[in-house]
């Protein structure tokens, strides 16, 4: 006789109780049955062989505060799991049935410690699980441990039905923590979702429902993979576009890497270029902007070790170029005067203008404030009320680049930074991000512009937002970053591009010159380790390495730390530094000596300089370093390896190894002697101060400012 437990969590009408139990007694079965009932309104001739009656709001009542918490299919499984009269009968059923939705998460659980009973969801299901049974042979033992979790057969049976009837009540009750971790939680939604003839409103709301669910069980995998499989079943190209954005968009802020990217950038603009051939801009806009920042979020190109960026950077930004409306925003529109040469028997009017950050501006700035032939403006994009509301505005400046007539935005843009364009002769642009997109909004009249690109601003979108056919000069620290962004930035190789100059960065390296103890020679240093780009712990396994052969080297770390709270893609990395740092610092391996403004001073007690980052525009801190005689090793930055500019062509050669293997055998030749340390150290200093001290680099701001665009 085949053993059938009903489970309840919430009063069944007692006449479809009636007619279920009669059914099921029908199929030889013996019924027992638990959960939210009333004894009092149970039928008298029920017929069941066992009884639990349990009250009528264990759905909505727990046990504990943690189960209160919980949803209601969770709160009816800790409420149920107590009872001794459940313990002793359940192993004994073989099939187990959900009577209704809150009741689906406690068969399920049961159905984990009892593997060789059927679960069903409704009595339908479970008269066809007898029938089933009494067609196949007895389980052997080894099939009784391998028979599948029966959560599937709840999927095929009547979750689908479930969403439809219900979609709320479906979700809450299926959708309990330890289920949504568990493979069988993940295939049972993938099966829901995927469910034909299901409108798109309702598939796109339980999909959100079920990602939500997966987020607070802490899966952000099963969130992406739920959110793609639904977005393949929308009909309407919009609702797939944002359902596939929304899962990569889940992934990013988990720190992870999207697994469809690539699909959820094409949809994304796919739709902003039929809004856009609609003149829809505004949609437009907001698509597009949608799509750049996945395409260039921090996760996968600031907070992770690698990038896309550098392993294939044309087929990354290939469906911008292909997009009707990024090609429409990239588009030049020139200005409509060339720039006037510089002035004659008066100062040249330089407006030098940045938005928050002037840290390699000060040098520059002094200079040129001195200078007897130039009258300095400082404008602080981001101190200026009125410029500061337009200058980070993406979607505005987006919109107004795809509109063919003038734009609320682009009237209030021209009349708050005319007053500036006029009186300047030439501005200076500091970061190519949104202030080089605002500046070039509108026509700049006569007045030459110049901007600067550092590093970072390659791996964002806002090169992309520029009209750099209304920028007269781009200026690049190194010719690695300058390769990279020519090969993103289409405008960038055509007719309408601007003078393009590489000048290293304004750095006063004669302060730097230090006379260093002969204990330095075993001390190694980095200064700036607050980006996972800087990656300290590549240096750190060079120190391993290097105190297996000998003990006495030890390594500074000079500046703040990471913030955590960027992504959680940082704060993994972080964590796994600490770890890192928890193993050596006890001994004194590893000193962390924190932020300072006296670097030189730090820099006295270090003998070998590292730069164990995968990424640089020039790492002022390593050429910082190399000017006061400290030996410089440098790791063949990844992002730029093998290509025709990088580490190996900006330094000297020697001072660039590619494993730290290779930086234990430089640092062991140049530290084997204190003679042979202070000589190697002497000549990284004459050549940074050669090269890159303000003295010399000066002049060829002078040439480019002053003399109109030489240098």
């Amino acid at each position: 006789m085949t053993e059938v437990l009903l489970v309840a969590g919430t009063p069944p009408q007692p006449g479809i109780l009636s007619g279920a139990v009669r059914r099921l007694r029908e199929q030889g079965a013996r019924v027992r049955l638990v959960g939210a009932l009333n004894p009092d309104e149970l039928p008298a001739d029920l017929g069941v062989d066992g009884l639990c009656a349990l009250p009528e709001a264990i759905a909505k009542t727990a046990p504990s505060r943690t189960a209160l918490r919980a949803g209601p299919g969770e709160r009816v499984w800790a409420r149920i799991r107590r009872e001794p009269w459940l313990r002793e009968r359940y192993r004994s059923a073989d099939v187990l049935v959900a009577m209704d939705a809150h009741a689906i998460y406690t068969v399920w659980r049961l159905a984990q410690r009892n593997r060789t009973a059927d679960a069903r969801y409704g009595v339908a299901a479970a008269v066809q699980a007898i029938a089933e049974r009494k067609m196949r042979p007895a389980p052997s033992p080894l099939q009784r441990l391998t028979n599948g979790l029966p959560s599937s057969d709840v999927v095929r049976q009547g979750v689908s039905r479930l969403v439809h009837a219900a979609p709320h009540a479906a979700v809450s009750a299926v959708t309990a923590r330890p289920l949504m971790r568990s493979k069988i939680g993940t295939q049972l939604w993938l099966t829901a979702v995927q469910a034909p003839r299901m409108p798109d409103s309702l598939r796109a709301k339980v999909a959100h429902q079920v990602a939500d669910s997966m987020a607070w069980a802490g899966r952000p995998d099963g969130e992406a993979l739920i959110l793609n499989a639904t977005a393949r079943k929308l009909s309407q190209p919009a609702a797939r576009a944002r359902m596939l954005a929304d899962a990569a968009s889940r992934q990013l802020k988990a720190g992870i890497a999207p697994s469809d990217l690539k699909p959820a950038v094409e949809a994304l603009l796919s739709v902003a270029d039929q809004r856009h051939r609609v003149d829809e801009n505004a949609a437009a806009a907001n698509l597009l902007n949608r799509a750049m920042t996945l395409a260039f979020d921090r996760v996968l190109h600031i907070d992770q070790l690698s990038s896309p960026l550098a392993q294939d950077p044309e087929g990354f930004i290939a469906p911008f170029r292909r997009s009707l409306t990024a090609t429409t925003v990239a588009a030049p529109r020139g200005r409509l005067q060339p720039a006037a040469p510089p002035p004659t028997g008066r100062p040249l009017r330089l407006l030098i203008a940045t938005s928050a950050n002037d840290n390699f501006l000060k040098l520059i700035r002094a200079h040129y404030e001195a200078h007897p032939d130039v009258e300095v403006r400082f404008l602080d994009l981001a101190a200026n009320a009125a410029l500061k509301s337009v200058t980070w505005a993406a979607k505005s400046m987006l919109e107004h680049r795809l509109s063919a007539d003038q734009t609320a935005y682009g009237a209030k843009v021209e009349d708050r930074l005319r007053p500036h364009l006029d009186w300047a002769d030439t501005v200076f642009v500091d970061w190519c991000v949104a202030p080089a997109a605002l500046f070039t909004m509108i026509d700049p009249g006569t007045t030459r512009i110049i901007a600067r690109l550092h590093s970072y601003e390659a791996i964002s979108r806002w090169p992309h937002m520029v009209d750099f056919s209304r920028i007269d000069d781009l200026v690049f620290v190194a010719d690695h970053i300058k390769d990279l962004t020519t090969t993103l930035v289409p405008q960038l190789q055509g007719a309408d591009a601007p003078r393009m100059h590489v000048l290293d960065n304004a750095m006063d390296l004669r302060g730097f010159q230090i006379d260093k103890a002969p204990e330095a020679r075993f001390q190694l240093g980095m200064v700036g380790i607050n980006q996972v780009a800087k990656d300290p712990r590549w240096a750190i396994e060079v120190l391993r390495l290097l105190r297996r052969r000998d003990d006495r080297y030890r390594l500074l770390l000079v500046g703040g730390e990471m913030n955590p709270d960027v992504s959680i893609a940082t704060r993994e990395y972080l964590e796994a530094f600490h770890r890192d740092l928890a193993e050596l610092e006890p001994s004194g391996a590893v000193r962390r000596l924190g932020p300072t403004n006296d670097v030189p001073k730090m820099l006295a007690d270090i003998g070998v300089i590292i730069s164990s980052s995968v990424r640089e525009g020039c790492h002022c801190g390593l050429m910082e370093g190399a000017a006061s005689a400290a030996v410089p090793v440098v790791r063949d930055w990844p992002f730029f390896a093998g290509r025709p500019h990088s580490a190996r062509t900006l330094y000297p050669e020697g001072w660039v190894i590619g494993t730290p293997e290779e930086a234990v055998e430089r640092i062991l030749a140049t530290t084997a002697t204190e003679e042979t340390w202070r000589a190697t150290g002497r000549a990284a200093s004459e050549h940074a101060l050669r090269e890159w001290d303000w003295s010399v680099v000066q002049h060829h701001f002078d040439r480019m400012i002053l003399d109109g665009g030489q240098s």
